[in-house]
């Protein structure tokens, strides 16, 4: 990407594994504590006030597990998918918080059972929607409010608990008058009489529709986030794979025009970013012309992933076509401007076109705001002279300058794009560049230039990709390979 159109953005910071493991540790704590008390709590059943007490404590240490879970979660961080490079997670929907403290929204009930009595309490009425003034329902009324999908669920649990003695811990959705929908937890158990039947029926209810909510969409954009982490692994290795097959091919020395003086030794490579970065749209090229002539390019292509690989394809398949017919580089870099201001999906990219003439070793080359090729010759480097031209896509219409160099033999060209130095740019990567130049003085072939290109700058740790073509103009009694 070219320099002035990145943008520093801060990361978003995990939780520091740390902090949550103390969150952890102290629910843990908190769960052990009102676990005591619950034990202390009076177990006769005709105590209401134990009955209230351990209910509480009982929802408490409900709440408190789910707690301990989510924590979980959170240290432990999202759930594994392929390997791939990361993206940053989706947009995180946060539902509005439901009014209230957790205590409004707990109530109490009991069902008589020798009297068919029902007794609720205030927050049981809010709960469920009910005038506080209309008697409270009695246990066979109480599935008229439960929705028709979970009522065999109610009368399962207030069977088990009357006939058998067993606690109540269930929810079900029940249906207010206004029509909403709400999520009911509820936990009870008998109450016995002195000849051991069961007299009556004691429960807490609490609204945990806002509880299932906020788990609903957890799980949802859980599930999302999964589904985006496939989805960008497969666009990553579609994008490589599309690269790869418009790149040439060549891994080793190339030697280019075949026949005649003034023949280029040729290296380059693709370096890309770290593993959790997107492909990017830069490139390399070299091509031997019908009239003998070399064509070599670098370029970037603003943007990552399998569109922008797309649209680099389209741009090396263009500029190679319109390449043959003989025009020089600033008129084929004014027809990738048109080409790019006139599609579709507009881009922005930058790019240096050189025409190389073996039989003169003139070099003809235009850039489209692009870092100038750098020369290196007897030790020394420097960057050079750069014609006008403004990024391809930019403007309708844009003209592109063009210069003129006579190199010599031994020369070493290298063009780049940006990223190649990691931690530099501009101007001080152009300098972190020329320093290579007594390197390159005692290098023979170009492919041990580029060695030492990678070997000084480093293959891994970049922040983006990259790419270098280095040509060598090679002596005329050096022979062939």
């Amino acid at each position: 990407m070219p320099p002035h159109l990145s943008a520093d953005r801060p990361a978003a910071q995990p939780p520091r594994p740390g902090t949550v493991d103390a969150l952890i540790s102290q629910t843990r704590r908190l769960r052990g504590e009102v676990d005591a008390v619950r034990q202390g709590a009076p177990e006769d059943g005709s105590d209401p006030e134990g009955r209230w007490q351990r209910a509480l404590c009982d929802l408490a240490l409900h709440q408190l597990r789910d707690l301990d879970e989510h924590l979980a979660q959170l240290r432990d961080g999202p759930p594994p998918v392929p390997a791939g490079p990361p993206v940053p997670p989706p947009p995180s929907a946060r539902p509005a918080s439901s009014p209230g403290s957790l205590l409004s929204r707990v109530g109490s009930a009991e069902w008589n059972l020798l009297t068919d009595e029902a007794s609720w309490s205030g927050e049981l009425y809010q709960i469920l929607g009910r005038d506080p003034s209309v008697p409270a329902l009695t246990l066979d009324e109480l599935p008229s409010l439960v929705h028709d999908e979970d009522r065999p669920l109610l009368s399962t649990m207030v069977t088990d608990c009357l006939i058998d003695g067993r606690p109540i811990d269930g929810e079900f959705q029940i249906l207010r008058p206004d029509g909403t929908l709400r999520t009911v937890h509820m936990m009870g158990e008998p109450v016995l009489a002195a000849d051991g039947s069961t007299a009556s029926m004691w429960a807490v209810l609490r609204d945990v529709s806002e509880l299932r909510r906020h788990r609903r969409t957890v799980s949802e954009t859980r599930d999302s986030l999964r589904h985006h982490r496939n989805r960008e692994h497969s666009e990553h290795r579609l994008a490589v794979e599309l690269q790869e097959a418009v790149l040439p091919p060549w891994r080793g020395p190339l030697r280019l025009p075949r026949q005649g003086p003034g023949t280029l030794d040729l290296a380059a490579r693709y370096l890309p970013a770290s593993a959790n970065t997107p492909i990017g749209g830069d490139w390399y090229d070299a091509l031997e012309l019908p009239e003998g002539d070399m064509l070599l390019s670098v370029g970037d292509l603003t943007g990552r992933g399998v569109t922008v690989a797309s649209g680099m394809a389209t741009l090396i398949g263009a500029l190679r076509g319109m390449a043959v017919t003989g025009a020089e580089p600033g008129r084929l870099l004014g027809w990738l401007n048109q080409m790019l201001d006139a599609s579709v999906q507009p881009a922005l990219g930058s790019a240096v076109c050189c025409r190389y003439r073996p039989a003169t070793r003139t070099l003809s080359w235009a850039q489209a705001g692009h870092p100038a090729p750098l020369l290196f010759r007897g030790g020394t480097g420097r960057m050079l002279a750069a014609p006008d031209g403004v990024l391809l896509g930019a403007t309708s219409g844009a003209a592109y300058g063009q210069a003129e160099e006579t190199l010599e033999e031994g020369d070493l060209l290298l063009l780049h794009t940006d990223g190649l130095v990691p931690g530099y740019s501009g101007p001080a990567a152009v300098r972190r560049l020329l320093d290579l130049a007594p390197l390159f003085d005692g290098t023979r072939t170009a492919q041990d230039c580029l060695r030492t290109v990678v070997e000084e700058l480093g293959e891994s740790a970049r922040e983006d990709n990259a790419c270098v073509l280095l040509a060598r103009v090679m002596s005329s009694a050096a022979g062939m390979f």
